[in-house]
């Protein structure tokens, strides 16, 4: 029997899955990389072209409510969006692999699992992400929108040229106004493009495992720590790691990453000597540091150490005359993810897009747009689709009425729409739970 030429990651904690694993798909496929630590999958994905990465989701002793494979089946679909992340879970678990397959994984395994079965879900996985990578490469517009707006021109024109040089970055701008993409960018158009792009979403990030995350540890530095294991800042070596969400970094671990940016040096959990670090720090935030600064909420010695360059991305609001674009861009996109093409939107669903408010941004377009994909019959997508015909549009020439007043109208009507329901209003507008429930602090919204 003839191997096809694939590569599969298996990644699992207990080493006679893995073993099983190999000597079950070796006979199928040409490549097993076997990983008993998700962290390594990161550099594993930078340096290889990986088809399909069967996950396990629980790898903590005592940890068995997903949210490992959660975070991790996150971090490959930004990293390598082509790969097919298949879940492998025990049967009572199922419920969490099914929320995952929501968020963007191609199938899931039940342990133990019958062998044609698993074959046969990995030989799909192979063909759907050869099929998106050939997708890609044959479109004519590249992976990213950049668009006309003098505000979004400014600032790749800004990002390009500081791109070839190593100065930290920082990127500010509204969740969902394309923080990661530009940061990815930059990597792109730099020196160090043949290496590793490592993103960290430092909002997610428990105090308890900050350090642990961000630097490495020692094998029985605490109790789990069963290897020896680098960070995010060393999978980074001689490339790029993104620092996302920086401002929501406590202000006693600052300290920390400080010193790491200041004396290029990291220091592994359990370890006394540092270890010289060559990685460029490409930040962002959708906080106003400088205030934060103000308020003893951010370090200043941080914020200029980040803050060598700044790169401002505008929102939407500010980029009328790329809305009907953008919209088209991420339709083509979308419809080739889905294999529904030749979609158009009405004329009634594209005075809409130009009039809506567009508070989540990228984020909540694209969302708006996928569902409507996934929904529509026929060729035509409309008001309905997109969901938007419930939502009020506010005109931008209303001088009477603050942006403030009209995000915190727009975020009390979706609230109410899904009767205070977190995870739906925020994937509705297009932001992240964390920050919604900011929002809803600063506008003082309750659920009386």
């Amino acid at each position: 029997m003839k191997k096809i030429q694939a590569n599969i990651v298996v990644i699992d904690d207990q080493e006679d899955i893995l073993f099983a694993a190999k000597m079950l798909l070796k006979k199928h496929f040409e490549t097993i990389i076997t990983l008993n630590n998700p962290k390594d999958s990161i550099k594993v994905l930078s340096e290889n072209k990986i088809d399909v990465v069967l996950l396990d989701m629980n790898y903590r002793i005592g940890y068995e409510d997903g949210k490992e494979g959660i975070y991790f089946l996150k971090e490959i679909l930004l990293l390598s969006p082509a790969t097919k992340v298949v879940l492998m879970t025990a049967f009572g678990h199922v419920e969490t692999a099914v929320e995952a397959l929501k968020l963007g994984a191609f199938d899931y395994i039940l342990k133990p699992w019958d062998n044609s079965k698993l074959v046969e879900v990995v030989k799909k996985g192979v063909t759907q992400s050869r099929k998106e990578v050939k997708s890609t490469v044959s479109q004519s517009v590249n992976n990213f929108f950049i668009g006309q707006s003098n505000a979004i021109v400014k600032a790749y024109d800004l990002a390009q040229k500081v791109a070839k040089t190593d100065a930290n970055i920082l990127i500010l701008g509204e969740n969902g106004t394309g923080k990661y993409v530009l940061a990815h960018y930059i990597h792109q158009q730099s020196n160090r493009k043949d290496q590793a792009f490592i993103h960290v979403d430092l909002g997610s990030l428990n105090e308890n495992i900050f350090e642990s995350e961000l630097f490495g540890y020692a094998k029985g530095a605490f109790t789990d720590a069963k290897n020896d294991t680098a960070g995010r800042f060393e999978l980074a070596e001689n490339g790029t790691i993104f620092l996302d969400e920086i401002g929501n970094v406590p202000l006693t671990l600052q300290a920390k990453l400080l010193q790491a940016i200041q004396t290029k040096t990291i220091t592994r959990l359990g370890e006394a000597k540092p270890r010289k670090l060559n990685v460029r720090i490409i930040a962002a935030t959708n906080l106003d540091l400088k205030t934060e600064v103000q308020h003893k909420n951010f370090r200043e010695d941080l914020f200029y150490r980040l803050n060598t360059m700044q790169i401002t991305l505008p929102s939407l609001r500010e980029r009328s005359d790329d809305l009907v674009d953008l919209a088209n861009f991420l339709l083509e996109k979308l419809s080739a993810k889905y294999d529904k093409y030749n979609l158009l939107f009405d004329e009634k669903a594209l005075a809409q897009i130009k009039k809506h408010a567009w508070f989540g941004n990228i984020r909540e377009m694209e969302n708006r747009i996928e569902r409507a994909v996934i929904l529509c019959e026929n060729e035509s997508i409309t008001v309905a689709d997109l969901d938007l015909e419930s939502i009020e549009v506010f005109e931008t020439e209303k001088d009477d009425i603050q942006l403030s007043d009209i995000e915190k109208i727009s975020i009390e009507k979706v609230l109410q729409k899904h009767q205070f329901n977190i995870s739906k209003s925020a994937e509705e507008l297009g932001l992240s739970r964390a920050a919604l429930y900011r929002r809803m602090e600063k506008y003082q919204i309750k659920n009386d």
